[in-house]
């Protein structure tokens, strides 16, 4: 299983939009440089934030904004903007086992529970993870960098 780079480019770029927001305008070609990906790529994952209310943009030197606080953005919102295809399940399961196949009857019911459970933890993980403290971190660290590259 793995979750696409969609989820780590979506808080890259709302840490930056937050990051270098204050001090200039913020558009997909910076964000593209700055996540080693290509404007159409930026371009995409930003109409899936800008529709889930993350972030919002206008045509001109205003660039892209945050929608909302990143305190009120979770790791979560991001992975279910832009990574989760299906809402309602992580994991999908192949769709025909055989029936009368001792394995192939039984497969799916001894496996629902775990795979929701193990979803579940992983969301919860998510949840718990705001952009403020990826931020705060990121910041941390590029300080810390500065400091030692003196």
């Amino acid at each position: 299983m793995q979750i696409t780079s969609r989820l780590t480019m979506a808080a890259h770029m709302v840490c930056a939009i937050d990051y270098f927001g204050q001090t200039m305008p913020v558009t997909s070609t910076f964000l593209a440089g700055s996540i080693g990906t290509s404007p159409v790529m930026v371009r995409t994952i930003m109409g899936m934030l800008k529709q889930a209310g993350i972030i919002s943009s206008s045509r001109g030197k205003s660039g892209i904004a945050l929608a909302r606080p990143l305190a009120e953005i979770s790791l979560l919102d991001l992975w279910r903007a832009v990574d989760q295809s299906d809402a309602d399940s992580l994991f999908h399961f192949h769709e025909n086992p055989c029936p009368q196949c001792p394995v192939g009857g039984n497969i799916h019911a001894a496996l629902d529970g775990h795979l929701e459970d193990a979803q579940r933890a992983l969301e919860d993980q998510l949840a718990a993870v705001s952009l403020e403290s990826v931020g705060a971190e990121v910041c941390r660290r590029a300080e810390a960098q500065a400091v030692s590259e003196e």
